[in-house]
């Protein structure tokens, strides 16, 4: 899969594309549904396939801090894309400039002339330029004068639920993570880099790994068991806090901090992945330093049962 930033940087498709469009926040089941969709019809029509993403979301771009939280950010997303059979993520720059572009448009200008779509597969529910005028509607009338074939992705059930990342929000703000994996159809995970911290934990003979979230909201907050991937090829088990730190310095900063039992690796500057697995507690401000430590000892005990009943089932 190529990552393509821009539609400056997109090579001329002259055979056409099969496209999807939309934020795909948590590549969830329902929208891995719609890739495997997409690349049904690019082997049938001899097609490469694209997906459409935009960043910052739109959402994000109206309304700043009050946007809800992202499953994910866009590494985090082109990983999940990359695991797909997709062939170019083209991820648009959502400014004024696309926020102010009519529908007719952008339907003209980016989807027939610079991307020659030939199948295009959005949700009937899809919104698009300037004031949201675009929609399905429209996408079918301008198929027909312009060639393409637009078709429904159709909502996606487990269990009775409709599948969507808001739902998966949701399931997290409540702590409900099994409910999230089974629409996520893996674990919620975070990805980032291990960076230097202020040593607290250390001190307090719990050494973490910290990795700084760069998400104006997080959908998660608390204490969780977790395991880390990308350090060699295995997971390690720990116990992970993702929040404001209270009891230490409560500022605004959202950090994910997570020990790893029984591992003493220097791994500064890693790219990992923190897969959660069942919350412990909410986050809470101590008394004291003594306080937070005795609960982190709890907690590492609770987090190591929930393990070892995982590994005896």
């Amino acid at each position: 899969m190529r990552l393509i930033r821009g539609l400056h940087h997109l090579e001329p498709l002259r055979d056409g594309c099969a496209l999807t469009i939309g934020n795909f926040d948590g590549l969830h089941l329902g929208h891995r549904r719609v890739i495997e969709t997409l690349a049904e019809h690019g082997r049938r029509l001899h097609l490469p396939t694209v997906a459409m993403v935009f960043e910052p979301q739109p959402l994000e771009y109206f309304l700043g801090d009050h946007a809800p939280s992202r499953l994910t950010r866009l590494r985090e997303k082109a990983i999940q894309f990359a695991k797909l059979p997709i062939d170019e993520l083209l991820v648009l720059p959502f400014n004024r400039t696309l926020a102010d572009c009519d529908a007719e448009q952008f339907i003209r200008d980016i989807l027939v002339e610079r991307l020659r779509v030939t199948h295009l597969v959005v949700g009937d529910d899809f919104h698009f330029g300037k004031a949201r005028r675009g929609n399905f509607a429209m996408l079918q009338h301008f198929g027909e004068q312009y060639g393409f074939a637009v078709e429904d992705s159709h909502s996606f059930e487990v269990d009775s639920l409709r599948v969507s990342s808001t739902l998966i929000r949701d399931a997290l703000s409540e702590g409900q993570l099994a409910l999230a994996r089974t629409m996520l159809g893996r674990d919620f995970s975070v990805c980032g880099r291990v960076a230097h911290g202020d040593k607290r934990g250390r001190e307090l003979g719990f050494p973490t790994a910290n990795v700084r979230m760069f998400r104006k909201n997080t959908p998660i907050v608390g204490v969780y068991a977790v395991t880390m991937s990308g350090l060699d090829g295995n997971e390690y088990p720990g116990v992970a806090n993702v929040g404001t730190r209270p009891t230490v310095d409560g500022g605004a900063k959202v950090v994910l901090e997570t020990h790893l039992f029984d591992f003493n690796q220097d791994i500064y500057g890693h790219y990992v992945e923190v897969h959660f697995k069942r919350k412990l507690r909410n986050e809470t401000r101590f008394a004291s330093l003594a306080a937070l430590k005795a609960q982190i000892e709890l907690d590492v005990v609770d987090a190591r049962r929930f393990f070892a009943e995982e590994e005896a089932r």
